[in-house]
C-alpha cells in the first residue's frame, strides 16, 4: 500500500472531525456577511489551512477587504492593511531603523519600529498599484516568514499570511505582479459578480440595522494546531503523480504537454505549482473529511493554483482563451489518461 508510511493516526482522525465541524461553522459565518462567494471563501480557507497566501483579484466592489477583515476577525487574528501607492517605500511595509536617544549622556542608538508586516494577516490592498521595488519587499516575508533590516533578521509571528488584492480592469498606473512574488501565492482566486439571488439578498442585509459580528470561534493555537493535520493528511504516490503531471501538461516545452498547451502557453507552472496542488488538495480532503486525498481534491485546487503561474501568449488573447479554460481542458485530458492507465493495469 503506497500510503503506509504515512497514515493518519487515531487522534489526527478525531482531530479531523472537530476541524470539518469548525470550518462548516466558520464558513456558516461567513456566509451570512459574504452573498455568493462560497467557492472564493472555500479557496481563501484552504489557503490559510494549508498555511500559504492568496491572491484575490475582481472588480471594485465585490467585498475583497471586507473578506479579508472578516476572516482575520473570525479567527481572532491580529490584523494590519496596506494601501499600496505609487509613493509606498519599502519601510513603509517593513519598518525601519530610526536614531533615538539613549537617555544617557552623548549616547545614541538605533531603535527598530516595526512595519504593519508584523500581524497574522495582512491585506495587501491594490498590491499592483506600487512599484516592483515595494511590492519585493513582501518576498522574504511571504517565504521565509521573517523580516531582515540592515542586516538584522526579525522573525514573523506564526500563523503570518499575505492576502492580497488587485484590480484586473485597470492598467494605467499600476505594476503587474512579476512571476517569483506570484509564485509565492499559494492560491490566486477570482471572485465574480453575484447572482441576482444573491445580490438581493445582500442589498437586503447590508442596509438595515446594524448587527454586531459573532465573536471568534477558535484560538491561535488551535489554527496552528488544524494547519499541522492539514500537512499530515497523506496522498499517495499516484496521486502525487497526477498532481505533477496536471502542472507538467501547462508546459509547452514537455513531451507531455496537451496541444491547446502547445498552442496558447507562454510560460508553464514550475515546481512550486506542484507543492501548491499537493497542499491545496490536503486542505480540501480536510474540508470534505477525508483522511486521504483523493482525485477530487486535486482537481479542486488546480484552478487557483495554476491560474497565476500560467502565463498566455498573444495568440491565446486574441482567440479568448483563459487560464481557467486551459486549465479545464488540461484537467479532462488528465484524467482521461489516468482512467485509461488505471484500466490498463487492472485488465493486465
Amino acid at each position: 500500500m503506497e500510503n503506509n508510511s504515512c497514515v493518519l493516526k487515531e487522534s489526527d482522525v478525531e482531530l479531523l472531525n472537530k476541524f470539518g465541524e469548525f470550518k462548516n461553522f466558520l464558513l456558516q459565518q461567513l456566509e451570512n456577511e459574504i452573498f455568493g462567494q462560497k467557492q472564493v471563501l472555500e479557496e481563501i480557507l484552504a489557503a490559510v489551512f494549508a498555511g500559504g497566501h492568496v491572491l484575490l483579484t475582481g472588480v471594485p466592489g465585490l467585498g475583497k477587504t471586507h473578506i479579508v477583515r472578516l476572516i482575520a476577525n473570525k479567527l481572532d487574528l491580529k490584523f494590519n492593511r496596506i494601501q499600496f501607492t505609487p509613493d509606498l517605500t519599502p519601510s513603509d511595509v517593513l519598518g525601519s531603523e530610526i536614531l533615538q536617544d539613549s537617555g544617557l549622556p552623548g549616547g545614541r542608538t538605533f531603535e527598530f519600529f516595526s512595519g504593519p508586516v508584523f500581524t497574522n494577516v495582512l491585506l495587501a490592498d491594490e498590491i499592483n498599484r506600487t512599484p516592483p521595488k515595494t511590492q519585493s519587499a513582501l518576498l522574504e516575508a511571504m517565504q521565509e516568514r521573517q523580516v531582515t533590516i540592515n542586516g538584522k533578521k526579525y522573525e514573523l509571528e506564526a500563523p503570518f499570511f499575505v492576502l492580497a488584492t488587485q484590480n484586473p480592469i485597470e492598467n494605467e498606473g499600476t505594476y503587474p505582479l512579476p512571476e517569483a512574488q506570484l509564485d509565492r501565492f499559494l492560491f490566486s482566486s477570482k471572485i465574480d459578480y453575484p447572482k441576482a439571488s444573491d445580490e438581493v439578498e445582500m442589498a437586503l442585509r447590508t442596509t438595515g440595522e446594524m448587527v454586531s459580528p459573532a465573536p471568534s470561534a477558535i484560538s491561535r493555537e488551535e489554527l496552528l494546531t488544524f494547519q499541522s493535520l492539514v500537512r499530515r493528511i497523506p496522498i499517495s504516490r499516484t496521486f502525487a503523480e497526477y498532481a505533477v503531471k496536471i502542472v507538467r501538461k501547462t508546459r509547452p516545452q514537455t513531451k507531455i504537454s496537451t496541444d491547446v498547451t502547445q498552442q496558447y502557453v507562454e510560460w508553464g507552472a514550475g515546481p512550486r505549482a506542484s507543492q501548491a496542488l499537493v497542499l491545496g488538495a490536503k486542505a480540501f480532503a480536510a474540508f470534505a473529511g477525508r483522511s486521504v486525498v483523493a482525485l477530487e481534491d486535486i482537481e479542486r485546487a488546480a484552478p487557483p493554483a495554476l491560474r497565476s503561474r500560467v502565463v498566455l501568449n498573444y495568440l491565446a488573447q486574441a482567440d479568448g482563451m483563459d487560464v481557467d479554460l486551459l486549465v479545464r481542458k488540461v484537467l479532462r485530458e488528465a484524467r482521461l489518461e489516468f482512467e485509461e492507465n488505471l484500466s490498463t493495469n487492472v485488465d493486465a
